[in-house]
């Protein structure tokens, strides 16, 4: 496998910076620079229907979400209605007793005249029935892909409709929450900062992996930079926990967003909106720590259910289809993900519960995981996603089928398809690693989807020494001389990783570069990627 061209093999730090310059056009947008929220189709239809609403004193009732995007959004939400002020009921749907979003049973115990969604709601074919037979308005706001039919609301609002002019269709749930209340701002010509939003904006951006460009770019950076001085308790909270100079998008992608999605996963998402809209530390800490509690159920859930996936995986077929009861469905696309690292193939992982079984998918390289399953819909009972990733439902019986028509349909996918899409930037010599690199890095954050922390190549490199770390001795330290002619040796941490000694005590791998900071001081981690 040839891991790098000969144009891109060493690197100084001059090249990484022209490299990452190359990533973007022109300079970074301001918030000025924002496309008018007006543009969105039905935008304005919407926010004068809430507006209305407001000024007759109607009974409004938002139906979030339970991940992060869908918690923020709702959160969002919550304290703009709260700054009116204004009486705003709230439900996000329980993941195991309600299903997703909008739908028939959630308005069994709704009694509203303007029912409102966010990051949900572009399938609720059957609750817009619903809500126009009981002469309820119903708005939806998602930012979801529309198919063919689309529910008889009053109106929808999603930048991926056909006919939306919004120029930047990659925004997130919470994202599109906020331009509509920015347009109910107008409306009624409320003194409210929309800017007060960006620090909850920028963890769903990162949370629901939107493309860190254009406008969601400054989004994330205006968002970050705001929570380090926010007075908002969730936000203070945050940065007491993180404890650093300045907080990173992979700070809230791996500390904090799967923490907020630890609720909705394996208890109710209530936990996190209450964590988001505390009105003092007290009750914001509570919060934080019970969905820290959550977060480490969801690890150790997680663990055990990966290793009895690990038991069932035939490692002969292209794609991995594993199915037990007792699996716990708030976990299952966790575990999926975790297969897919581990045997570089699409992942099927189900959870069975008597005669339905139902999970998530997860893909690699460039094989699209939502046609396969498309391909064999007629063994399922419902399903849903995108290329990388998907949700689906079938009958516990049909599970065994379903493995070996899937399979069937992947053998056509040529090999070169299963590759991870890895892009490497090049060599970097030991001696340029230093914390002048890490200023160099600083200058292109956020990272995150298509703004790629950079990967670097060790090839061929001496361990010297492999220590265990954490208390269950599951992540290693690998010591590393590039050079057989160096003293200067470099230190690799591999979470997740029990490395053992290899038999010629070589390593050829992929790493990032990381900022570390503990007491005040700050130094330069490296973070193994993949091993090859």
């Amino acid at each position: 496998m040839q891991l790098l061209n000969q144009n891109n093999q060493f690197l100084s730090k001059q090249d990484l910076y022209n490299l990452l310059l190359s990533r973007f056009d022109g300079e970074d947008k301001k918030l000025s620079h924002i496309p008018n929220p007006a543009l969105l189709f039905n935008g304005e239809k919407a926010a004068k229907r809430i507006a209305e609403a407001i000024l007759t004193n109607q009974k409004i009732v938002l139906v979030g979400d339970y991940d992060v995007d869908g918690v923020s959004s709702t959160a969002i939400m919550v304290d703009f209605f709260r700054q009116i002020p204004y009486p705003l009921e709230a439900i996000i749907p329980n993941r195991f007793t309600d299903g997703y979003g909008v739908s028939p049973k959630i308005l069994e115990r709704v009694d509203a005249d303007l029912v409102l969604t966010v990051d949900n709601g572009i399938t609720a074919i059957e609750a817009a029935e619903i809500c126009k037979e009981r002469g309820i308005d119903l708005i939806i706001t998602d930012h979801h892909t529309p198919s063919e039919n689309l529910p008889d609301a009053y109106a929808i609002v999603d930048p991926k409709l056909p006919q939306c002019q919004y120029p930047f269709k990659e925004i997130c749930g919470a994202q599109l929450a906020w331009l509509i209340l920015a347009l109910v701002k107008r409306e009624l010509d409320l003194k409210i900062d929309m800017r007060q939003f960006l620090d909850i904006l920028a963890i769903a951006i990162i949370a629901d992996v939107m493309p860190l460009i254009d406008i969601n770019r400054t989004l994330v950076k205006e968002g970050l930079r705001y929570m380090m001085h926010s007075s908002r308790p969730s936000s203070i909270i945050i940065r007491d926990f993180l404890n650093k100079s300045q907080i990173s998008s992979e700070d809230i992608g791996f500390m904090i967003a799967p923490r907020i999605n630890s609720a909705g996963r394996l208890e109710d998402a209530s936990i996190a909106l209450e964590f988001y809209t505390a009105e003092n530390t007290s009750k914001a800490y509570h919060q934080f720590e019970l969905l820290g509690k959550l977060n480490e159920l969801r690890k150790e859930t997680e663990a055990k259910t990966t290793q009895m996936a690990l038991e069932q995986v035939n490692s002969d077929d292209k794609v991995i289809v594993v199915a037990s009861e007792g699996w716990h469905e708030g976990v299952v696309g966790i575990v999926a993900s975790r297969l897919v690292d581990r045997y570089s193939k699409p992942a099927i992982v189900l959870s069975i519960e008597g005669e339905n079984a139902k999970g998530s998918a997860r893909s690699i390289g460039n094989v699209d995981i939502y046609a396969l399953i498309k391909e064999n819909e007629h063994l399922l009972t419902k399903f849903g996603g995108h290329k990388m990733a998907a949700g689906l439902g079938l009958k516990s019986e049909l599970i065994d089928t379903f493995r070996d028509a899937i399979n069937t349909s992947a053998v056509s996918i040529p090999r070169e398809d299963f590759i991870p899409q890895e892009s490497l930037s090049g060599i970097l010599s030991t001696d340029e690693i230093d914390n002048e690199i890490l200023d160099l890095l600083d200058s292109f954050e956020p990272f995150g989807e298509a703004n790629s922390r950079p990967s670097f190549l060790l090839e061929n490199a001496e361990v010297v020494s492999i220590k265990l770390l954490g208390a269950d001795k599951a992540h290693s330290k690998i010591e590393v001389r590039q050079y057989p002619h160096q003293r200067k040796t470099i230190e690799l941490i591999a979470f997740r990783t029990v490395f053992e000694m290899p038999e010629d005590k070589k390593i050829t791998c992929s790493y990032t570069i990381a900022k570390n900071e503990f007491n005040n001081r700050v130094s330069v981690q490296l973070l193994l990627k993949k091993i090859y």
